[in-house]
């Protein structure tokens, strides 16, 4: 087991603004959903079971909505009546010439969420003071509260969007972490009720069941599903090559030795790609001409110092999140697939169906590996691991301990760890996982052809590097042999 620390330079990151693409190509069958999920929830409609049993409640329509939704919705009306009265008295309070306005109780100033509480630092002072903590004054507090208010019942018309409970459970999370100090009565029993409601809607926001959350998924995750394929595939292929390599050095003994200017070599060689990213964007598609990292033998004290070592961190949003889980889940119960199981284990479907909210910094890690005693021919060479993690936990703030109290000093949320979505023993083969995924990708032809660099090339081109990195064998071997 070895461990490894990962820097990201902003010389090695590029934007690509494309990948978060996608919610209007699935806006048809997303407002389809949401006209659905409306129906149960307000007109107390049953959801038809569809394929759903007791042993795989995720298949029913409309599943994980709470049976008395339509009662909690009205009392989620109330709560957030309750809330924005109380934010108004503060405000008021605040300013007494906006109390002398007629038009006080009717305006909703404009509000702008990421400036009002955008603020990093926390400001003890205007906390002991009983303001609200970040940027964010009273006024704009009570403009965010009356905005959901108005927007979550029209009394008028006396309807209910149900598109704003999730907006409700966020504004509801957000005081109930960073302005616990208010005592806003209330709060804690209007985030029970929006948590409750979203934790309902926000997944059928994708789908009201799998067939059609895999379909929403693939129109909004395509890109980024396209991306990942392409990024596998490049690695193993460039393991392949090196695989390649080295056996002809094994198989020729002119084969040129490792010198220590082949290490020089590949440090100028990833210290150029640095300079070069930093002085030009390149496209996420260009991983022909991108630093390649291995463990230098010299520093790495593990078995295997050989080895290929590739991350792709690829920031998202929780929509491409909710519809890359959903592609991973359900790409089996397409037609051109009958007869697959899922790349997913019936455990943890069980257990992703019942979090529901994937929360702040949630992720998915997908681990590519290779058992270099496999021929290269065979598919089992290169096997994938899948884990998720759903992120922020606010469970902990739900008890009235030494550990709730010191999460809401600091304004923290602990970060959950990952969770395992195959069977412990289980092998999901590279090939397998293309198979499955591939028909909901972005295919590689309709991607931007990577561009090569000008002057770029001889002793620095990837094949060179690729013989370099070949001829690093026989030290590896020398330091295995002296038990490193």
């Amino acid at each position: 087991c070895s461990y490894w620390i990962a820097t990201v330079k902003v010389s090695l990151v590029s934007k690509d603004s494309s990948m978060l693409d996608g919610l209007e190509n699935a806006s048809i069958e997303m407002e389809g959903a949401k006209a659905r999920l409306n129906e149960i929830i307000t007109a107390g409609a049953k959801s038809s079971h569809g394929s759903g049993t007791a042993e795989f409640p995720w298949m029913v329509d409309g599943a994980g909505l709470p049976s008395n939704a339509s009662q909690l919705l009205q009392n989620l009306v109330q709560l957030t009546k309750k809330v924005t009265a109380q934010v108004k008295l503060l405000a008021i309070d605040e300013d007494e010439e906006l109390a002398e306005t007629s038009s006080f109780a009717d305006a909703v100033l404009p509000y702008d969420q990421a400036k009002a509480l955008g603020k990093v630092n926390i400001d003890v002072g205007r906390i002991a003071a009983g303001l609200p903590c970040g940027s964010e004054g009273f006024l704009l507090m009570f403009a965010r509260w009356k905005k959901l208010e108005r927007e979550l019942y029209n009394e008028r018309k006396e309807r209910f969007d149900i598109k704003q409970i999730p907006d409700v459970y966020d504004s509801s999370k957000y005081d109930l972490l960073h302005n616990a100090h208010l005592n806003l009565e209330g709060l804690d029993e209007l985030f029970k009720v929006a948590q409750l409601l979203a934790d309902g809607v926000i997944p059928n926001e994708y789908g009201i069941n799998p067939k059609q959350k895999l379909k929403i998924g693939s129109k909004i995750a395509r890109r980024l599903l396209g991306k990942i394929l392409i990024d596998l595939r490049n690695t193993r292929e460039e393991a392949i090559s090196v695989a390649e390599l080295k056996s002809n050095q094994d198989q020729n003994p002119a084969f040129p030795k490792t010198k220590k200017e082949d290490f020089d070599s590949l440090a100028k060689y990833q210290k150029h790609e640095d300079t070069k990213r930093s002085t030009s964007e390149k496209s996420l598609d260009q991983d022909d001409e991108e630093t390649k990292y291995r463990l230098d033998p010299k520093y790495a004290n593990v078995r295997t110092p050989d080895r290929h070592v590739r991350t792709r961190l690829y920031f998202t949003s929780e929509s491409h999140i909710h519809s890359l889980m959903n592609v991973l889940r359900y790409c089996n119960l397409d037609e051109s697939l009958q007869g697959e199981e899922s790349l997913v284990s019936g455990s943890a479907l069980e257990r992703v169906f019942k979090t529901r909210e994937l929360d702040y910094m949630s992720y998915v890690v997908l681990r590519m590996f290779e058992n270099i005693e496999i021929p290269l021919e065979d598919p089992k060479r290169y096997r994938i691991e899948m884990t998720f993690s759903r992120g922020a936990d606010l469970s902990p703030l739900e008890n009235n301990d030494g550990e709730a109290a010191s999460l809401h000093q600091e304004h923290t949320l602990p970060i959950m760890g990952p969770e395992r979505l195959q069977e412990v023993g289980s092998y999901l083969t590279l090939e397998t996982m293309e198979t499955m995924i591939r028909p909901f990708a972005m295919p590689a032809e309709d991607f931007p052809p990577p561009s090569t660099p000008q002057g770029f090339s001889g002793y620095f081109s990837k094949s060179a590097v690729l013989e370099r990195l070949v001829n690093l064998w026989p030290f590896h071997k020398h330091a295995n042999a002296n038990g490193k």
